[in-house]
């Protein structure tokens, strides 16, 4: 029973060691954008969440990727967003319905900054 019970622990750990080195790999391109941002994307206008551990605000953090990734100065960074597209399941929290969102609208660098706090929360969490 110990043996089965030590397989199946096994098991789960290997097929969640893709997900967390995805999202490691995730915040270390998130933080090269964040230091490489030019000057008329940093002025950019995100919604960006007042509390990044509130829940309800997942969404925004999904519409403030879309208004990056649209930007024409980020093209750059698709890998970034090609990344971000294929964990996003991942990163929703299973919710039957999301509730409101306190917000503020903030420059690209800051919501970047949230961005990688909300990453590495779910770093955190994966382990």
């Amino acid at each position: 029973m110990q043996t089965h019970l030590y397989l199946l622990l096994l098991a789960a750990g290997i097929s969640a060691a893709p997900q967390m080195s995805s999202l490691a790999e995730l915040l270390t391109l998130l933080q090269r954008m964040h230091g490489s941002m030019t000057k008329d994307v940093q002025n950019l206008r995100i919604e960006t969440p007042d509390n990044i551990d509130d829940v309800n605000c997942v969404s925004t953090i999904f519409e403030g990727m879309e208004l990056l990734k649209t930007n024409p100065a980020m093209k750059k960074f698709s890998g970034v967003f090609q990344k971000f597209e294929r964990l996003k399941q991942s990163l929703t929290p299973n919710l039957a319905k999301e509730g409101n969102c306190d917000t503020e609208r903030r420059n690209a660098t800051v919501f970047i900054e949230k961005l990688m706090t909300f990453i590495r929360k779910a770093l955190k969490n994966a382990r």
